[in-house]
């Protein structure tokens, strides 16, 4: 069986007409496909058609496209009164809630409808492919086409190949992707797919940290923004979603994967959601969104400075990053093997907390701080504190650092500091999906480029940073806590010990 999605006929049945189902029909009647609406709350498809039409007309004005392609798109758009008027179609995109056994029972009712040679897809972002087709007369027409919200601007879709897809599903859905503007990823049904699946570090290793006393909220989304580069934080994030969304998520996916620790969730947001702090949408969540809220009150900078800078020369690279720098600042350096008492001592470990770097270097705890050297120092310095570290030496570690106008934060004791931590984890994960062979390694960053907007792709940042790194901050963490979430990944371990690119696939596979 074959289905072509260039033809100029194609009809494109679309059963529910939320925002997702909005979004799908809006790009596909602007491919020039004829899309037909339907829902089961009463003049559902017909406020879904208005609303497509808005936006078009704000496309319009903006000079976006031209009243004639407005008009051509919208008269693509077909309003169903019931689901049997669904009969032409070539393929059925659906796009309700998440329930399996209600897509399930969609699926069985569409077969009754549609013809033998119509292919089904479920928009579902988390639920088996596999189970919303087991059953059917013909599983093998089934297949998931996700999307991400807002459909338009997130120009991903997630192709998933359930256990009795066929591989011409794939390969139509693959082509319709394309022919809409989209760019397609293949991925096996696997709780979470790519997207969801590899950006479960991001939030869940926040929360750890979070848990960990290391440092507030609020602190943890400006190192990550500001020194490892994400568009926004993770508790930024939670909140614009909101928990009553992505809590659920959290412990779906955790439980799919038999309580697998890399994706364990937190008694924090599952405490939050309970009282109703669910973030921009109640007007409160991590940050608060209601009017009048005060604004925050800047971090202070202390003016002090160290009389004198002893740096660890444990790894020669960092030491030379950082020298190069206190010189900069003007500071003097203590060039002995041995710090005087009245230096400031600075250690720049990979994966170690602060105590066990000092303890290693048989240093004064209560002068000594770690700085994160992993990324770059020129927008943003993250310093952590041994337990014994003086408030004097905070100071002064924080006034020197911060005195060329550079973002500093200081954080307390962790193993990894922060953003070594949370990118450890994601290259880690996206490793494991490499591994799992749940998509290739060039989908994985592609669909996480365009599905998360990390600065890069998991596997491709992985090698900027350099794999050994990466391998070295988990086997340091891992030692440290004893807890299995921070194992490294197989395939992180053989191209990391190998020397290659973590982008690189067995032999096998390139035949």
């Amino acid at each position: 069986m074959t289905l072509d999605c260039t033809r100029t006929d194609l009809t494109l049945g679309i059963v529910g007409t939320g925002l997702m189902g909005q979004g799908i029909a809006q790009i596909a009647a602007q491919a020039g496909v004829k899309v037909l609406l339907y829902d089961t709350r009463e003049n559902g498809a017909e406020q879904a058609r208005t609303a497509i039409q808005k936006v078009l007309n704000r496309l319009v004005e903006k000079g976006k496209i031209s009243d004639l392609a407005a008009t051509e798109s919208l008269n693509k758009l077909h309003v169903l009164g019931c689901m049997e008027e669904l009969s032409p179609c070539h393929l059925v995109v659906e796009a309700i809630f998440e329930n399996l056994e209600v897509k399930h029972q969609l699926m069985l009712t569409l077969e009754d409808i549609v013809s033998d040679n119509c292919l089904l897809a479920t928009n579902t972002s988390s639920l088996s492919v596999t189970s919303i087709a087991a059953g059917c007369r013909l599983p093998g027409r089934i297949g998931g086409f996700h999307f991400f919200s807002p459909v338009p601007l997130m120009k991903i879709v997630e192709v998933i190949k359930g256990i009795m897809t066929e591989d011409w599903v794939s390969l139509a859905l693959t082509k319709l992707a394309m022919r809409i503007g989209h760019t397609p990823v293949q991925a096996k049904d696997t709780p979470g797919f790519i997207v969801n699946h590899a950006g479960r570090g991001f939030g869940t290793e926040a929360l750890r940290i979070l848990d960990e006393g290391i440092t507030e909220f609020s602190k943890i989304d400006k190192i990550l923004c500001e020194a490892a580069g994400f568009r926004m934080g993770p508790f930024q994030l939670l909140d614009l979603v909101g928990l009553d969304v992505s809590h659920p998520v959290i412990e779906s996916i955790y439980n799919q994967y038999y309580q697998e620790p890399r994706f364990r969730p937190s008694t924090v947001t599952r405490q939050r959601l309970a009282a109703g702090l669910l973030g921009r949408k109640s007007g409160k969540g991590f940050y608060c969104y209601e009017e009048n809220t005060p604004e925050a009150v800047k971090n202070f900078v202390p003016t002090a400075r160290p009389a004198k800078v002893w740096i660890s020369n444990s790894i020669q690279e960092m030491n030379r990053i950082v020298t190069e720098l206190v010189v900069s600042l003007g500071a003097v350096l203590d060039t002995d093997d041995i710090p005087s008492k009245e230096s400031l001592c600075i250690v720049t470990p990979l994966g170690k907390d602060a105590t066990t770097a000092t303890l290693e270097e048989n240093l004064d705890a209560s002068r000594t701080l770690a700085l994160d050297t992993l990324f770059s120092l020129k927008k943003h310095r993250t310093l952590m504190t041994t337990p014994l570290t003086s408030q004097a030496m905070r100071d002064a570690a924080h006034g020197l650092f911060a005195s060329d106008g550079t973002a500093v934060t200081v954080i307390n004791d962790s193993a990894g500091f922060v953003a070594q931590r949370v990118v450890a984890l994601i290259v880690n994960i996206s490793c494991d999906i490499a591994q799992q062979q749940i998509a290739s390694p060039g989908d994985i960053d592609l669909a996480v480029t365009l599905g998360l907007g990390y600065p890069q792709g998991p596997l491709s940042w992985g090698d900027t940073l350099g794999p050994l790194r990466i391998l070295t901050i988990l086997n340091e963490m891992s030692t440290f806590y004893g807890d299995p979430r921070y194992r490294p990944s197989p395939w992180l371990k053989r191209r990391a010990n190998l020397g290659v690119s973590l982008l690189t696939v067995e032999n096998q596979e390139k035949e």
